[in-house]
Order: structure tokens, then sequence, then C-alpha cells
């Protein structure tokens, strides 16, 4: 009987060992994936930072050029309205029988 029992015994022994090494593989995969998790969630935060910095780069050139774009535009518009007065000012004078002085090269 003793031998029976001591191979029970050796036989229970032996799954434990191997559930027991089961058990630490599982939590070493664990601990690996965890690890890389994390790895990962640093780099994706360091990725949407430097995006949102490109973002905020390119919207800051965009604002810049429609900046100067609505200056072209509003320069356009008062130079139109310049025009528009003097040759108002010119049929004016010329009703009176008067004109501006202008120089012919």
């Amino acid at each position: 009987m003793s031998v029976d029992t001591s191979a029970e015994k050796m036989t229970k022994l032996e799954e434990n060992l191997q559930r027991d090494v089961a058990l630490k593989k599982m939590v070493n995969r664990w601990s690996k994936s965890h690890t890389h998790c994390m790895w990962q969630m640093t780099l994706d935060q360091r990725r949407n930072l430097y995006a949102t910095l490109r973002m905020q780069d390119t919207m800051e050139r965009e604002l810049a050029l429609s900046n100067k774009q609505l200056l072209m535009v509003r320069q356009a518009a008062l130079h139109q309205l310049f025009e528009k007065e003097h040759q108002q000012y010119q049929q004016e004078l010329n009703q009176m029988g008067k004109a501006f002085y202008e120089e012919r090269l």
C-alpha cells in the first residue's frame, strides 16, 4: 500500500508542478502583454501629441494665409471704392465745367 500511495502522491505532485509551471507561463505572458500594452499606450499618446502639434502648426499657417488673403481682398475693395469716388468727382466737376489736372506723358 505504501508504494501505491507514494506513486499517487508523486503523480499528484507532478500534476501540481505542471499546473504551477503553466500558471507561471500564463502570468509571464500576461506581464509581457501588459508591458507591451502600456508601452503602446504611451507611444500613442506621444504620437497624438505630435499630431496635435502638427495640426496646430497647419492651422496657424492657414490662418496666416487667410489673413493675408483677407487683407488683399479688403485692399482691392478699397481701391475699387476710391476709383468709383474719383470717377464720381470727375463727373461732378465736368458738370460744373471744371476738371482735375492730369499730367500726360
